[in-house]
């Protein structure tokens, strides 16, 4: 391999029972099988920048390339879900004797990749169906959880913390118009007589005086943050403790110390890549620390007397956030060793005693042969670029 070649940063994304690889220009997904056996597929990845030149500009190609791979990394699932799951759904639906209206289609649907694929939670068709109805069902999946995804971190992560933050600050005195607001109203309920006062509405005119506006500042954003970090913490640990998702996290691990092996120019084997850190600083939990950081400046300079106001700036801005996380990321990454790229990933490489586990070697020869396919399908001619985050 030579040392150009060697200079192409390579990423990718954990996902069921595998590995979804990426170069600049291609990916690969390596899947093992039930009977132990491992599968794949590559393509090349043509850019959208190639379509759209204007996405080059800087910051816009940060949220380009943020898109085009979380529309791949769920196609990811959905294939390893459908491949490690295989042999599992042919013995299911040899079983079913009733052929059932196809709302769940075996390998997809909505619930494809959220449940894993667990035999048996659904009946699965018998009648098997063509490449081109399967290519159109896949489509409409990874449209629908794209989506899902979407609605359920917007009020995971934007809304609730913001409500949350607008109460703390109400509640404590820190926001003086919106208490005195606050404790009129609860006055005005207290002497409203029960009787002449629905509970729904009493409880409404409570709940809405900590509604009240409060004018973000600076450490209103960092609470909003800190807030938004530990709604992320929970939620991680809590999946930790499920073993499907503890085997996602072994292959997150084994997804770093293949990276970390193509990186330091060894030959990519078991043997070289077992002894490896599986904590890389590139990986996607740094990068959301650094989402974190940004939200919290943008959003002190950026903000209204509205709730609502402030509450869809967060969801309008969120390509404009991704975009300015992703340069400071990529201008960092050129200087690795330097102290300012150390200081930024440095909590995202803590979070990753959470996120990744210890592999095995069967599971590090999925990230290599999935690394090894798409190296196959780079242009020789590429140029060192940064590609999607690890």
């Amino acid at each position: 391999m030579s040392t150009n070649e060697r200079d192409l940063i390579v990423g990718g994304q954990a996902v069921i029972e595998g590995v979804m690889m990426r170069t600049p220009n291609a990916y690969a997904i390596a899947v093992r099988k039930a009977d132990g056996t491992i599968v794949n597929t590559a393509a090349a990845l043509p850019k959208w920048s190639d379509k759209a030149p204007i996405l080059k500009l800087p910051i816009l190609r940060g949220g380009a390339v943020l898109l085009q791979s979380m529309g791949l990394g769920i196609k990811a699932l959905n294939y390893s879900a459908s491949e490690a799951f295989a042999e599992a759904q042919e013995a299911e639906a040899a079983q079913i004797e009733v052929a059932l209206t196809p709302a769940v289609i075996e390998g997809e649907g909505d619930f494809a990749g959220i449940t894993g694929g667990v035999p048996g939670l659904f009946p699965i068709p018998k009648k098997k169906r063509s490449k081109d109805e399967l290519k159109k069902g896949g489509t409409a999946a990874a449209a629908s959880s794209i989506v899902f995804a979407l609605i359920f971190n917007v009020l995971l992560f934007i809304a609730a913390p913001l409500l949350l933050t607008n109460a703390i600050f109400v509640a404590a005195g820190w926001a003086p118009q919106a208490a005195q607001n606050s404790t009129a109203t609860a006055g005005k309920d207290a002497g409203e007589p029960p009787a002449e006062m629905p509970a729904l509405r009493r409880t409404w005119n409570s709940v809405r005086g900590y509604l009240h506006p409060v004018r973000p500042t600076v450490g209103f954003n960092l609470i909003d943050g800190l807030i938004r970090m530990s709604f992320f913490l929970i939620m991680i640990i809590g999946f930790s403790l499920l073993k499907d998702i503890r085997r996602v996290f072994e292959y997150h691990g084994a997804e770093h110390k293949t990276v970390f092996t193509w990186e330091k120019g060894l030959d990519l084997t078991v043997a070289n890549a077992r002894p490896q850190p599986r904590q890389h600083p590139r990986c996607g939990t740094s990068f959301l620390m650094v989402v974190m950081l940004v939200s919290i400046l943008l959003f002190s300079v950026i903000k209204f007397d509205s709730l609502l106001f402030n509450f869809l700036v967060r969801i309008v801005l969120i390509p404009v956030v991704a975009g300015l996380s992703y340069e400071i990321i990529r201008l960092s990454a050129r200087k690795e060793s330097g102290a300012f790229f150390k200081l930024i990933t440095r909590p995202g490489v803590w979070l990753q005693n959470v996120t990744t586990k210890e592999p095995d070697d069967s599971q590090l020869e999925v990230e290599i042969e999935a690394l090894k396919e798409s190296l196959k399908l780079e242009p020789k001619t590429s140029e060192p670029e940064l590609a999607p985050l690890s």
